[in-house]
């Protein structure tokens, strides 16, 4: 096969590609859609209050690492002790932090030695101290101090304290809405089939106003890289894992805020503390194992804003974390192949798998290579220009009808923003985020993929701004 022969049959498999890329993410809308209507319809009436109340309420068990957090701590549990469910214990783990997030939190909350003995036996970094508040209205949060071991070994130490079989896993550098607990909890209750994980829509804080670890307004992001993020929030939430969860073929529940159940990831041996993605990889494990055992279960999104993060607000630490994004994503597609195209997990081997095989990995690869074969062919004088700015002005036309269908998704669902500049705004963010956002988070993703056969592990720095008070 020459070059030209080679050209023409990638260029031909690049159209196959592209169809089918774009096929499935309108068959995704219209299922978010659909799914986010029957929710809606569903949930329009219900008194969440009655699940407060209830005494056939199960106790939660809300985990949070912490780990270099003294810019926002305090903030960040007042935010957890807020939130209203009558059953809930907090387990903030401090991971060998080494700025003030340990001393922050004994002056704060007048922490005492607890003694109390892990309920589970999960491997995990020295255990220096288990603490409770001594105050009366914060008895029920207990604070674990332990050497550094990452998040996964965090969320182990965790696990291994808390004595419900609902356990709540959060970044502790989130936001809750009082009720989050209430409306996550809600399918565990009610769903025929049995639900292992739910999940909620995380949306992002930055330029909003916090008081005492209460969202008190939402703003949309002052800065370009900000906004950019936020639309990327909304396509993610709003159709991907909406229009997933209701096919039951989620493999992710983020781990800025998931429910799940201890029982099943304790059998599952807990958080992999060599993974670097192991939120997703702790799901899938999960998943494999109720296969395994031919039970029938759920993995359920909710389509409510529960959880508000801050998101990085300059390029070289959103860089490093695509880059662990991406490291994380290969090395749970690559820990579970067996999946792959396997009948006996159903849905989740035919569908979902491939899906995030194709299209969440390899695309951004495919996309590298189909540009640097283009700018070969214009300096050859082969390449069609026409034919090259046709595809490229329809990619872009597709991108953009993406974000703007996210976004309609938004305001007939939550409406948080609710000034007509931030709606114009945002379109305009849309214009403008093919040209200048994603080629960024394809480099990003470029740099994780050569970072990951290179076998780097670490995580990287995130450094974080703190919340803007009011």
């Amino acid at each position: 096969m020459n070059l030209h022969q080679f050209h023409f049959y990638y260029d031909n498999l690049i159209m196959i590609y592209s169809a089918f890329i774009m096929l499935s993410y309108v068959v995704l809308c219209f299922i978010s859609r659909f799914s986010i209507r029957k929710y809606d319809v569903n949930n329009g009436f219900v008194n969440f209050e009655d699940i407060l109340h209830s005494p056939l309420a199960p106790r939660i068990t809300l985990i949070a690492p912490a780990y270099n957090e003294g810019v926002t701590i305090i903030e960040n549990v007042k935010s957890l002790l807020s939130i209203r469910y009558r059953k809930l214990d907090i387990i903030i783990v401090n991971d060998g932090s080494t700025d003030d997030t340990m001393e922050k939190l004994k002056i704060a909350y007048r922490l005492e030695k607890y003694r109390n003995n892990p309920a589970g036996m999960l491997k995990t970094k020295q255990i220096k101290g288990v603490y409770r508040s001594s105050y009366i209205t914060t008895h029920n949060l207990i604070i674990i101090d332990k050497a550094n071991g990452g998040k996964s070994d965090a969320l182990n130490a965790g696990l291994n304290y808390a004595k419900s079989n609902l356990v709540a896993c959060i970044d502790v550098d989130c936001i809750l809405e009082p009720d989050s607990l209430q409306k996550m909890v809600k399918p565990f209750l009610e769903s025929e089939g049995e639900v292992i994980a739910t999940g909620g829509i995380v949306r992002i804080s930055n330029s909003s106003q916090v008081m005492d670890g209460h969202m008190v307004e939402a703003k949309l992001p002052k800065r370009w890289l900000e906004r950019f993020q936020f639309l990327e929030y909304l396509r993610a939430f709003l159709i991907g894992r909406m229009a997933w969860s209701k096919l039951n073929g989620l493999l992710i529940v983020s781990g800025a805020f998931g429910l799940f159940r201890k029982d099943i990831a304790m059998k599952c041996g807990g958080y992999d503390t060599g993974s670097i993605g192991e939120d997703m990889e702790l799901i899938v494990r999960m998943r494999k194992y109720m296969h395994k055992l031919n039970r029938k279960y759920k993995v359920v999104y909710i389509p409510d804003p529960l959880c508000w993060t801050e998101v990085p607000s300059n390029i070289s630490v959103l860089g490093r974390q695509r880059n662990r994004w991406t490291r994380g994503l290969i090395d749970t597609l690559v820990k579970h192949k067996d999946i792959c195209l396997n009948p006996k997990f159903k849905l989740m081997g035919m569908l979902s798998y491939p899906f995030w095989l194709f299209f969440e990995w390899m695309a951004p690869l495919l996309e590298i290579i189909g540009l640097t074969l283009c700018i070969y062919q214009l300096l050859m004088g082969n390449l069609y220009v026409e034919n090259f700015l046709v595809l490229l002005l329809f990619v872009y036309v597709f991108a953009f009808a993406l974000s703007c269908f996210s976004l309609l998704q938004d305001e007939l669902t939550t409406f948080k923003y609710v000034r007509r500049k931030d709606l114009l705004y945002l379109i305009l963010t849309a214009l403008i985020e093919p040209i200048v956002f994603h080629p960024m988070t394809v480099y990003w993703s470029l740099r994780g993929n050569i970072d990951y056969l290179k076998g780097k592990k670490r995580w990287g720095e995130m450094k974080r701004s703190g919340f803007k008070a009011v």
